[in-house]
């Protein structure tokens, strides 16, 4: 985390009473949060996460958070599920703290749990018991566009490990808690389904070397968001592997430039 900026750590109650280990970073800008969601395995304290924050903090303050089921927070990781109402309390505490701009940048699983609460607080269809959550722009880097997705080798091995006991034993010993419970249909809107339900600009990022989710995903969700009349830009970088691990500096600094200039624009 920045050296030079002030650290509060806070526990946050999800809708459903999970507690969600969460930070907060003020910077130099009073008038933008930027919410950062990691990926899956990730947290708010590791190297790759404090990275992401470390160039964001000079575009605005910060609050960041550990998904149910990873790091310090509660609860077992549903997989996109739930993960909104972690999400919506992590937006609500950026308002309570006073900020009138706020944005979600979500990386790989948190990219599509951004999607969705962003998706779902725009219609007021978040889960019941949530409140706030209402964002000004949303930011989805190396998202999966559709669930249950084994196109690569990577994700038909990563669903190994979710779908199976001795998978999930292997997540928990590395600080992962994975779910149990299966979903039962209707099945949670898919993120290319809720970037049609935004009513915020939506940046949408991708590298051309996904090992995780190719260039359909991106395309998928901007084809979804253009058709329902919501602003988006999509970037697709070259050389650009998967979220936070492969992230440049260049591009987070790019991004926080997105939400400076295209949510909080500067008055001329």
């Amino acid at each position: 985390m920045p050296a030079s900026h002030e650290v509060v750590e806070q526990t946050l109650h999800a809708a459903d009473g999970v507690d969600i280990s969460a930070v907060h970073i003020p910077g130099e800008h009073s008038d933008l949060c930027l919410v950062v969601v990691h990926g899956f395995t990730g947290s708010w304290r590791e190297d790759r996460v404090t990275k992401v924050v470390d160039e964001l903090i000079d575009f605005g303050s910060i609050v960041a958070i550990d998904m149910r089921g990873h790091g310090r927070s509660g609860g077992v990781t549903t997989l996109g599920d739930l993960e909104v109402l972690d999400a919506a309390a992590a937006v609500s505490w950026a308002r309570e703290l006073g900020y009138p701009t706020v944005v979600t940048v979500g990386f790989s699983l948190g990219g599509a749990v951004v999607l969705r609460e962003g998706g779902l607080a725009s219609t007021r269809t978040l889960p019941e018991g949530a409140t706030g959550g209402q964002v000004d722009g949303v930011v989805a880097v190396s998202a999966p566009a559709f669930w249950y997705y084994k196109g690569t080798k990577v994700t038909r091995f990563v669903h190994r490990l979710v779908q199976t006991r001795w998978g999930r034993t292997v997540m928990k010993l590395g600080g992962t808690r994975v779910t149990d419970e299966e979903w039962v249909e209707p099945y949670p809107a898919a993120p290319f389904e809720a970037a049609a339900l935004l009513d915020v600009p939506l940046l949408i990022v991708h590298g051309d070397v996904d090992r995780y989710f190719p260039i359909e995903h991106p395309q998928a969700i901007q084809r979804s968001a253009v058709a329902a009349g919501v602003r988006t830009d999509l970037w697709l970088e070259k050389g650009f592997g998967h979220a936070e691990s492969a992230v440049s500096t260049q591009i987070l600094r790019r991004i926080g430039a997105w939400a400076r200039e295209c949510v909080q624009p500067e008055e001329s």
